[in-house]
């Protein structure tokens, strides 16, 4: 059975075979799965593309064709015959294009470079509520999105070095953004002529094949790879931002806090020390088509995590443990259906938290080669005191103002 699409300037077919076996081997080329990506790419196809601003968005060819099998995306997606078709018109070195600006990591990576006199372009899907914010720091703000190739070429026009911090929505399917919509996107970046691109990956995305986000990562790096684009990958291990809404706001609210027993541990990083060590890279030319990795200080596991956001805010956490194994079955469960494979794939890193992965990696190696002093790297300690510390004395004003307020009769 297989999906054909079509993907300007690349035509794409997908294969969906009815096992899911999987041949281990270090060869991208050679992961055999239930989703297979086989690309044909011609110099007419890139200029009619060109010509034409990618007119035609990715289109399935038969819906039943389509199948509930869990994603599973085979790397073999080859980009030789990339053809450059940039006219040469010089574009200024700080021209940047952020795709994912209004993200977590996205905006930091925007204050960043707007604090270091880059010229930035925000890629931001159209939206109800405009990202003004990225506007009032002084950034253009352009609308386009992924999920359609044709809103993409106008985007780049100008443009030296794209940034994609980009990530599909909890609420789509995951490779409509992170795979289709970088394929496009890559595809344009190569067209058009960009000078660099920078990707951020996952950590050990390459040893997680049954998670469908990691493989899709790895797979999109491979395809960079490829593409003949001078790049730079950087895989993630984990945000301390994302910590603040999971575990400190929880506590300070007598709310549940939710966490597993997996012994999972993770180096997580401050978003705004990634930002600066990604324009680092950036100006240095010895880290062009490389890989790196960002970790953070110390790796934690949950409980860690917990404990030591109890300790800063002074009171007991309400955990509810989640096993691991309940994860696991919830994902089986909603592989049955159709309508909620989506979940299933996302639950998937559930397969990840049973496998005592530590997602972290030694920096002493990537400081030297960067130039930084591990010690200006914040730790999780000082970013959570920091943020418990100024929460807290807030908290405490609000009471005194309210206190000044009261009136009794």
């Amino acid at each position: 059975m297989a999906l054909r699409c079509s993907s300007l300037p690349t035509k794409v077919e997908v294969a969906t075979p009815h096992h899911l076996h999987y041949f281990h081997t270090k060869s991208y080329s050679h992961r055999l799965a239930s989703l297979c990506w086989r690309r044909t790419l011609s110099q007419d196809d890139i200029f009619s593309a060109a010509a034409s601003s990618l007119s035609a968005p990715l289109q399935p060819s038969s819906s039943q064709d389509r199948s509930c099998i869990p994603l599973r995306v085979k790397c073999s997606a080859s980009t030789a015959a990339a053809i450059n078709l940039a006219p040469g018109t010089p574009v200024r070195p700080t021209s940047i294009l952020v795709v994912g600006a209004t993200g977590t990591l996205g905006r930091q990576v925007v204050r960043r470079a707007l604090d270091e006199g880059y010229d930035v372009r925000c890629l931001v899907r159209p939206r109800p509520a405009p990202a003004d914010f990225l506007r009032d720091w002084g950034a253009t703000v352009v609308n386009a999105d992924l999920s359609k190739p044709e809103t993409i070429p106008a985007t780049l026009v100008g443009i030296h070095t794209v940034i994609d911090c980009a990530t599909g929505r909890p609420e789509e399917p995951i490779k409509t953004v992170d795979w289709e919509g970088k394929v496009a996107l890559i595809q344009c970046a190569k067209a058009m002529g960009i000078q660099k691109y920078v990707f951020f990956s996952i950590h050990n995305c390459d040893k997680h094949p049954e998670v469908p986000l990691m493989e899709i990562k790895y797979c999109t790096e491979k395809f960079l790879e490829e593409s003949g684009l001078t790049y730079i990958v950087i895989r993630l291990c984990g945000f301390m931002q994302a910590l603040i809404g999971q575990y400190a706001v929880p506590i300070l609210e007598e709310k549940s806090v939710w966490g597993t027993d997996a012994p999972t541990r993770i180096a997580y990083m401050d978003t705004q020390d990634i930002a600066r060590l990604t324009f680092i890279a950036l100006r240095n030319e010895k880290i062009n088509k490389r890989l790196l990795t960002f970790a953070g200080p110390r790796a934690w596991t949950t409980q860690e995590v917990i404990t030591l956001c109890e300790r800063l805010a002074g009171q007991d956490a309400n955990v509810t443990t989640v096993p691991v194994s309940v994860l696991k079955f919830t994902r089986q469960l909603t592989r049955f259906f159709q309508w909620t494979n989506d979940v299933a794939d996302r639950l998937a890193f559930s397969e990840v938290l049973t496998s005592d992965t530590v997602f972290s990696v030694p920096m002493t190696e990537t400081y030297n080669l960067l130039g930084v002093d591990q010690k200006d790297i914040v730790t999780l300690e000082k970013y959570l005191q920091d943020y418990f510390t100024n929460i807290l004395k807030k908290l405490k004003d609000l009471k005194a103002q309210s206190k000044q307020t009261d009136f009794y009769i």
